[in-house]
């Protein structure tokens, strides 16, 4: 089945949840150990990790998960029209202009934009109104993205061509189980690639982060007299604030678009309504049944949020192993994918007979 056009998708009025990757070019470990040349590049995804840091932070993107792997990336993006409209003409022109700057300070980070670069862009209202779409755009987060770690890499090695393989593909979320299932798929990835045995030493994921972050909050916690005679400009900042919050409490959760009030992240609204315990606790049971020879013994009944998602075990397991195989242009339950329709031509979205078979699994 041949892919819709992205336009088709994702309207850039709406917000919108998509599973993005991309791989180097015919497949080489240009990310890690590349056995043809004998050298190491995990620095690039380091590389990548920072432009996710900095992007979280200006985009009008949420910033769901990520995993980086030897030769490929994947992310979880949500877009956020709703917050880019709460925006200032200034805040929009000055967070543009950090993104592609004019200048940049000695170490290479962007310098702060002057007054006359703003004034440019938010005097004129057809470049505003362009940039205010380019700002909750994936196709220019993930441009940039790619644009700047292929420029980098080729000069690094004096080389020129393509780094990755391919544009950018994109899957659409249209409900909670395929988010759910979405995100089991990306954090789980360097486990089912034998990178790692553990979700605490997957290097460079998302649920590395949110652990770090829960372990810090712990040691925090527990020396809570010294963190305040140090003052909060002293604590060390959260190894997950550029990531969207997890949890999302559908009962008193507000409404509005809940713009973030630090300069890590787009918003605080989360995406799942479970904590993030019970999120580990739903990793690490799926990891134990998906990775032959994995240690530990399986629970006799389904982590509760499968039973309220309507997935039994094994179906889960199929689904967070092989998401980026089972679903095409959108993700979710039939009946959720079966109610709408493409933006411009009104078609309806295809659902793999397989991944419909999972998804109505009760």
């Amino acid at each position: 089945m041949v892919r819709l056009a992205r336009c088709e998708v994702f309207d850039p009025d709406e917000v919108a949840v998509a599973h993005v990757w991309n791989r180097t070019c015919r497949r080489c470990f240009l990310l890690g150990d590349d056995s043809v040349s004998g050298k190491n590049f995990d620095h690039r995804k380091v590389w990548i990790e920072d432009l996710l840091h900095q992007f979280a932070a200006e985009f009008g993107i949420d910033l769901l998960g990520f995993a980086i792997l030897s030769n490929h990336f994947h992310l979880i993006l949500r877009t956020r029209p709703d917050v880019v409209a709460s925006w200032s003409d200034e805040e929009v022109a000055a967070r543009w202009c950090r993104i592609c700057p004019h200048n940049r300070k000695p170490d290479g980070s962007p310098a702060e934009p002057t007054k006359p670069e703003i004034r440019a862009i938010a005097g004129c209202p057809v470049k505003l109104a362009e940039i205010r779409q380019r700002l909750s755009s994936l196709s220019w987060w993930m441009r940039l993205l790619c644009q700047r770690v292929s420029m980098r890499a080729n000069a690094e090695e004096d080389e020129s061509g393509r780094f990755f393989q391919d544009r950018y593909k994109a899957t659409r979320l249209v409900d909670e189980a395929s988010l759910l299932a979405c995100s089991a798929y990306v954090d789980l990835n360097l486990i089912r690639a034998a990178m790692a045995q553990t979700l605490e030493t997957s290097d460079h994921t998302s649920v590395q982060r949110r652990i770090e972050a829960a372990q810090q909050d712990v040691v925090q916690t527990q020396d809570a007299t010294q963190a305040l005679k140090e003052g909060p400009e002293r604590q060390t900042k959260r190894p997950d604030a550029f990531l969207s919050p997890l949890t999302i409490d559908e009962a008193s959760d507000p409404i509005s678009p809940d713009p973030s009030p630090l300069r890590d992240r787009c918003s605080e609204k989360g995406f799942l309504a479970m904590s993030l315990v019970d999120y580990l606790e739903l990793l690490d049971w799926t990891a134990r049944q998906s990775i032959p020879g994995k240690g530990g013994t399986t629970p006799a009944s389904v982590a509760a949020v499968l039973k309220r998602l309507g997935l039994d075990g094994t179906a889960w397991c199929e689904l967070a192993g092989n998401f980026g195989k089972l679903f095409g242009n959108v993700a979710g339950r039939p009946e959720s994918v079966d109610s709408i329709r493409s933006h411009q031509t009104q078609r309806r979205y295809h659902l793999r007979r397989r991944a419909r078979e999972l998804m109505t699994t009760a």
